[in-house]
């Protein structure tokens, strides 16, 4: 067990003042604290808590996402299997408890609430209310995971209802996950049981959610950016507050996570102890979780860092053992096994092609937005080649395809996208929120087919098409959405593959995750289904043409 002394200048939460102390750690636990009159000018917090993350996004599995976290100082997250439950159902679910377990960080999952997010699309398990209230009297599920059907709770559909009362019946919370709920209806929403929201988008509808008694998430990942927007709550309601990254990808996550945020938090001049609340103590409070927050008789999960001003992480301690020093993660890397559910069989070039109605048909098309989930619709005139509506590059209007990853021969869906700015080839992935079909986008159908066929073959992954036969592949497969390699070896294939998309064109910051979120028929307005174009506003499907 890990016992020993360590001295320096403790930030106190809860006295909220900072004063020299010596901190004596017995069997894991702070066995005590002693205000002295000098220490070392080095500075010793509770560890960062990441409070809404899909450990999946990262392309890693728990225990290689843990090796790197630990050196941003990051001791636990709130973590929704959401993306594997998907892909693998209660299998996938338990495979994460499993292998979270063969690290010492501390990993909090939820019972994913929406498994499928609708009924308008094909994944490849289904969680109804008896898998989820069985996964909530489970010891290793911490809370119900973002209720993402808020039409089911706002009609009070008894299968989403049932699933709320499950989570309240054994005293778990329950996540939201509401974009633009305003007023009354958020009121609604929240009266049913639903705690959080990390959905937010401008600082109105945060602050309705505040009123609704909600604890509102900052979110800051890889594609969806709220922090610029909504972090003047850490001035206003600082006890409602807590920060997320939803969705990171591996190449950000070895460069940063939750100390970015808290390093532009006090750059923008808010209160120390009030950022330190949203980082490290209001997820721990709000979810009952058994992470110390420097306090006699709790575990000793805290970190060093030289100074606040330039908050250098210097030590990371988990339950008393050091995981990470200066820059060094102490974790070691551990091989997992693979689990994946993949049938669907190589496409031809046909499969993707549009036939025009007319001459010159009018057809809807997705805007894309940078930093965003949500999407708008567009209408444009189509561009017609041989009877056929191809992409049209000169206007950025590109070709969006879906295709079922669960059933053979499914038939390919397609659409039209603005914004990925890609001048030729295609990229594809099978990371697509929130059933992990492949999606793909591109300027011509031959290059689809190719980016589409090459994860066919790897079984899941993220593909570029630069050329006819000039094809860069990263594996994913760990339910077509991790990977079994270390974080650094990760991160440096996804930089390799993100180099090679931005390549052909694209000036997206994250193509590859803006991408997966193409499919996510929860966010307005428009997205793609394997069964066809949805209007996420009006929650029914609509055609490509007008």
């Amino acid at each position: 067990m890990h016992s020993f002394s360590i001295s320096g200048q403790l930030i106190d939460l809860f006295q909220r003042r900072t004063y020299p102390a010596q901190i004596d750690v017995q069997g894991g636990i702070i066995y005590s604290i002693k205000e002295v009159e000098s220490a070392p000018e080095q500075y010793i917090l509770p560890g960062f808590v990441d409070a809404h993350i899909h450990i999946e996004s990262s392309m890693l599995v728990p225990v290689s996402f843990a090796q790197v976290a630990v050196l941003h100082g990051t001791v636990a997250t709130v973590s929704d299997p959401h993306e594997i439950a998907n892909v693998c159902g209660m299998e996938g679910v338990q495979y994460m408890i499993d292998n979270s377990k063969l690290s010492p960080f501390k990993f909090f999952f939820g019972a994913p609430s929406c498994v499928p997010a609708t009924g308008f699309e094909t994944a490849g398990a289904t969680l109804d209310e008896h898998d989820v209230a069985k996964l909530l009297q489970s010891d290793d599920i911490w809370y119900l995971s973002e209720m993402m059907n808020y039409p089911g709770v706002l009609y009070k559909d008894p299968g989403v209802m049932a699933k709320i009362k499950a989570a309240q019946k054994v005293g778990k919370p329950v996540d939201g996950h509401a974009p633009g709920l305003r007023g009354e209806v958020a009121m609604e929403y929240a009266r049913a049981g639903i705690t959080t929201d990390h959905e937010c988008f401008t600082l109105g509808e945060a602050l309705d959610k505040v009123f609704a008694e909600m604890h509102i998430l900052i979110r800051e990942g890889s594609a969806a950016k709220n922090y610029e927007a909504l972090h003047k709550l850490l001035k206003l309601h600082p006890a409602r507050v807590m920060f997320c990254s939803d969705d990171k990808h591996p190449d950000e996550l070895v460069l940063h996570h939750i100390n970015d945020v808290v390093k532009r938090s006090l750059a923008h001049g808010y209160d120390l102890y009030d950022v330190l609340l949203a980082a490290c103590a209001n997820p721990v409070w709000h979810y009952n979780l058994p992470v110390g927050l420097l306090r006699v008789n709790e575990p000793a999960d805290f970190i060093v860092i030289d100074n606040p001003q330039d908050f250098n992480i210097l030590k990371t301690y988990i339950s008393g053992e050091l995981v990470a020093e200066n820059g060094k993660s102490l974790l070691p890397y551990m091989r997992a096994e693979p689990i994946n559910n993949f049938k669907a069989m190589p496409k031809t070039v046909d499969e993707f092609v549009v036939k025009a109605s007319s001459a010159a048909p009018t057809i809807r098309v997705i805007e894309a937005v940078e930093g965003q989930l949500v999407t708008n619709e567009l209408q444009f005139p189509a561009k017609v080649v041989d009877g056929n509506i191809v992409s049209d590059t000169d206007n950025d209007v590109l070709k969006l395809a879906l295709v079922n990853r669960y059933e053979p021969h499914a038939k390919v869906s397609v659409a039209f996208i603005k914004n990925f700015g890609l001048t030729y080839g295609a990229i594809a992935s099978t990371v697509g929120h929130d059933c992990h079909n492949i999606i793909a986008v591109g300027v011509d159908d031959a290059s689809l087919c190719e980016a589409v066929n090459a994860l066919i073959a790897s079984q899941g992954g993220i593909s570029v098409v630069s050329a006819p036969g000039d094809v860069s592949v990263m594996p994913l497969p760990v339910a077509g959405l991790m990977s079994l390699d270390d974080a650094y070896t990760v991160a440096a294939a996804y930089t390799h593959v993100d180099k090679k998309a931005k390549e052909l064109g694209t000036k997206m910051h994250a193509p590859f995750m803006t991408l997966s979120f193409m499919a996510l028929l929860v966010i307005p307005a428009l997205k793609l289904s394997d069964k066809g174009l949805f209007d996420g506003g009006k929650f029914e499907f609509t055609s490509v043409e007008i």
